[in-house]
């Protein structure tokens, strides 16, 4: 008894081939990791003691993350026009914002 190989249906093969090429470019790219570039300007922050509130201000959505003067880690979120969204304020020790960035939000 001969076997022969066996052939993939061709949407399975294109589907799995479409799934390596995405886990390999998202294995490449960093992980909600804030870029060098600041977030545009009609994208705001008003900061207090306890929170820090970020305004979208734009006509799209935009992935933010806020820099502090200690390098505190916040995390990357995503926008959409006239959203907000809270980070940790300056508390006691007087962690103040320091700049928006762009950010590539975690994989879903």
């Amino acid at each position: 008894m001969t076997s022969r190989p066996r052939r993939m249906p061709r949407p399975t093969a294109l589907a799995s081939a479409t799934a390596a090429g995405l886990l390999l470019a998202l294995a490449a790219a960093p992980s909600a990791a804030a870029s060098d570039a600041p977030a545009p300007e009609c994208v705001v922050y008003h900061q207090g003691w306890r929170y820090t509130d970020v305004v979208n201000g734009c006509a799209i959505g935009v992935a933010v993350t806020v820099e502090y003067t200690n390098g505190q880690e916040a995390p990357c979120r995503i926008l959409g026009p006239g959203e907000r969204a809270t980070f940790a304020g300056y508390g006691t020790n007087g962690n103040y914002v320091t700049a928006l960035r762009v950010c590539a939000p975690p994989p879903a």
